[in-house]
């Protein structure tokens, strides 16, 4: 597979209603289940959390429609390499795919395993230590599968993303039934929580929960005519607002907010409120399967992005290969699980692992956010020329609007983080740009520099 004829062999084969479900699939995810208590505990009143749920869909329905543009004009199997690559030259899109692979993928892995850690801490008890083991052993068990080829088929991954949004809908029945038999939010048994930080840095934590959005702009060039990709945009994404709606009323209405905002695994402990141990279980359960779902398709996708940036850099001759007899990258495959391991040890020293990987990520993936929707007027004026199945309506304003959102959710992610969290997070980016520098010196001095 040679990354510079990727979307060739496309074809549009997929219908609104298909692609509105696998846009729902790629966005509701486990983060729904552990983000929500840190919002609720950054703004502390219920009008403030219904609020930020609400401004998280619209701009990731925005910054969705965006990227269905871009991804349906520039397809590439590296997907934001390609156009941010037209937009912005090589070094920006080698430093993209440096920070999918040493940040974003892999902080996103890390963060995955301890949330399906975190709840299965609530059946069984354990120390940072242990949930740091049994998040790793998730990792490499998954890695292990992939490396034989073993990939999840569609039909599992229809049957993970319908649990995932039963499990949503079990919460708003949870708290139906509690109003039904005339029960009282439980918060009343849990002190008094104060709002810590602000809008922003609950907007980080919502629209870490929306995440995915611009992954599933890339079907874009696979629907059957370019204004499905609208209709399973905005149907998608407001079944995934209206979901989490669903799952933080149920939170509020069982937990209140003080619970809600003390709750390491909220989800949980409404299903142990209303049902009790069995409702927890069930819930556990849930959530684990949806973590390990999520964290399996990063496995999965996750070295593509490495392998086809490393075709255009010399000295990464072995990233760039395909085993085709497995079908996976496998090279690619281990590199990104050993930093994922890596970000696990690091995660397991800090008082909260989720936390961590969140400062971690959450810079650096608003940048190229930003740079990404920053590309699409710049790539209107720069290629004409190309042939774009879609475009987003109103011309620049939504672009502009949704390059603007990511701006200051950029801004108040580093502030929140803080300089010294800021500087490692960005500092991956420099240490990426000694490693391009270090490869080009190398295949420079052998003379073996490839076009």
């Amino acid at each position: 597979m040679t990354p510079g004829t990727a979307g060739e062999a496309v074809r549009p084969i997929i219908g609104p209603w298909q692609a509105s479900s696998v846009v729902v699939g790629m966005v509701v995810g486990a983060g729904i289940f552990r983000s929500a208590s840190v919002v609720g505990a950054t703004l502390g009143s219920p009008t403030a959390i219904y609020v930020a749920w609400l401004i998280g869909g619209i701009v990731a329905l925005i910054g969705a429609l965006c990227y269905a543009e871009l991804s349906s004009a520039f397809p590439h199997p590296g997907g934001d390499y390609r156009f941010l690559k037209e937009a912005y030259g090589e070094t920006i899109a080698f430093l993209f795919a440096w920070s999918r692979f040493a940040v974003i993928f892999t902080a996103s892995a890390a963060m995955l395993a301890f949330v399906g850690t975190d709840y299965l801490n609530e059946l069984v008890p354990m120390s940072s230590s242990m949930r740091a083991a049994v998040a790793a052993l998730m990792v490499v068990t998954l890695a292990l599968i992939n490396l034989r080829g073993l990939k999840t088929s569609a039909r599992s991954e229809v049957t993970f993303v319908a649990l995932d949004v039963i499990a949503l809908l079990a919460l708003g029945g949870a708290a139906l039934w509690l109003v039904f038999q005339g029960g009282a939010p439980v918060d009343a048994t849990v002190p008094a929580v104060s709002a810590t930080g602000g809008f922003g840095v609950a907007m980080v934590y919502v629209m870490l929960a929306y995440g995915g959005f611009n992954d599933a702009a890339t079907l874009s060039s696979e629907v059957r005519h370019p204004h499905d990709m609208t209709r399973a945009m905005v149907g998608g994404m407001a079944a995934v607002t209206v979901l989490y709606l669903i799952a933080n009323c149920s939170y509020l209405r069982v937990l209140g907010p003080n619970g809600l905002a003390t709750s390491g695994a909220p989800a949980a402990a409404v299903m142990h409120a209303v049902f009790g141990d069995v409702g927890r279980m069930i819930m556990v359960g849930a959530v684990g399967v949806a973590s390990i779902a999520v964290l399996n398709a990063l496995l999965i996708v996750g070295g593509r992005t490495l392998y086809a940036a490393s075709a255009d850099l010399p000295g990464l001759e072995r990233l760039a290969t395909w085993d085709e007899s497995r079908g996976v990258p496998r090279a690619a495959i281990i590199l990104q699980t050993v930093i994922t391991l890596a970000l696990i040890v690091w995660g397991a020293l800090t008082p909260t692992g989720f936390a961590t990987m969140v400062d971690y990520m959450s810079p650096v993936y608003w940048l190229f956010l930003t740079l990404s929707a920053l590309a699409l007027p710049l790539l209107r004026r720069k290629r004409p020329d190309a042939a774009r199945p879609y475009r987003v309506p109103l011309g620049p304003l939504l672009p502009l609007t949704f390059a603007g959102v990511s701006i200051y959710i950029l801004w108040a992610s580093v502030l929140y983080v803080g300089w010294i969290g800021t500087a490692i997070s960005f500092g991956t980016l420099v240490v990426g740009l000694l490693v391009r520098a270090a490869l080009r010196g190398f295949a420079g001095r052998g003379g073996a520099v490839r076009r």
